[in-house]
């Protein structure tokens, strides 16, 4: 359950690095006009499309995070994860070529909507849903941190769910983005993002701790073992 918790609030939290990355999709979004209620729901099918694309990938990682609870390595993948969490934001230097992955999904952003220009003149429920679907392909740190997430919870269902909730809580911002494109100001999303770094190394310290097994409900639970069974013989 603290997993989930802590997918949301990337997702909330997270969002505002979202304006700047999907933004521009966001904004160009062709909704409908006709009504206030067919704006809304094209931005809610546009943002479901992107979670079901999310959750797609949380059952793939899921599934590889189960590979390695049975391997008896998803302790040590989950410390890990926490440490380069931490890290990313302790020495940023050591991630230096962020700016050229921000500026290579920029592109990327760019390229989508020159490909599938026809699509963005369609303004149609279904146009909007594919748009979404596909938008949650494109690369994105915030993603990947989320990816951990769902590694760590080592079930496929629960790595879907990890990642459906992530994507739903990206969903207030980067709907009222597309409803209202000036909706949050440049100094209110300086703050929130003044708050990620802070809320990344306490995701950090959670993986780390789930790897620590250290018995402590909810936080670092103990994984489950098998003990080997064993085999008689008959003579």
């Amino acid at each position: 359950m603290e997993l989930y918790i802590a997918a949301l609030t990337i997702g909330l939290l997270g969002s505002f690095h979202c304006i700047g990355m999907c933004g521009p999709i966001a904004i160009a979004l062709p909704l409908k006009t006709n009504s206030w209620f067919s704006r809304v729901f094209g931005g809610v099918l546009y943002n479901i499309g992107r979670a079901i694309t999310y959750g797609l990938m949380g059952a793939v990682f899921g599934l590889i995070g189960k590979g390695l609870q049975l391997g008896g390595l998803q302790r040590w993948v989950s410390i890990a994860m926490g440490i380069i969490m931490i890290l990313s934001v302790l020495f940023p230097v050591l991630f230096k070529n962020q700016s050229k992955i921000d500026g290579f999904v920029t592109k990327m952003v760019g390229g989508l909507k020159k490909s599938f220009g026809k699509m963005f003149a369609i303004r149609t429920y279904y146009s909007l849903f594919i748009i979404g679907i596909l938008n949650g392909f494109l690369p994105c740190g915030l993603v990947y941190m989320a990816i951990a997430g769902a590694i760590a919870t080592g079930e496929v269902l629960d790595g879907t769910i990890y990642m459906v909730i992530f994507g739903l809580g990206t969903l207030p911002i980067m709907l009222s983005l597309s409803l209202i494109s000036n909706v949050i100001s440049v100094k209110f999303r300086n703050k929130i993002r003044r708050i990620i770094p802070i809320f990344i190394i306490i995701v950090g310290l959670l993986f780390i701790l789930r790897g620590m097994d250290l018995g402590i409900k909810y936080i670092s639970p103990k994984f489950s073992e098998k003990e080997p069974t064993e085999v008689k013989c008959c003579h």
